[in-house]
């Protein structure tokens, strides 16, 4: 028999809500509304990428910080993410590796 070493790369619906710290009908309408990427496994139940443990941090981060309901983090997401991007090649245009963005998540 022979077992693997390497961790899973997927959380499952409970794993991601308990890492996560956020109730399981939440973690499922986050991503109902897009915010939070998951797949169905074989069985039919949600299955979560590790990288989406720094997703729903972020949107924890935001919710609490600007006080906006879940449906709207989405626009704020997104808006954010363009907002780095356009930094991003702004600094490259201008040759400049200056500090970090203030749009960054880590």
């Amino acid at each position: 028999m022979s077992r693997f070493l390497a961790r899973s790369p997927h959380l499952h619906l409970e794993s991601f809500a308990r890492a996560t710290g956020l109730h399981p009908e939440l973690v499922r309408r986050l991503v109902a509304l897009g915010l939070i990427d998951a797949t169905p496994d074989t069985g039919g139940d949600l299955c979560f990428p590790l990288s989406q443990l720094a997703a729903a941090g972020r949107l924890q981060r935001l919710h609490a910080g600007l006080a906006v309901n879940y449906a709207s983090l989405g626009l704020v997401t997104d808006l954010l993410d363009r907002i780095a991007e356009l930094e991003t090649e702004l600094r490259i245009r201008s040759g400049t590796t200056g500090g970090r963005s203030w749009t960054s998540t880590v």
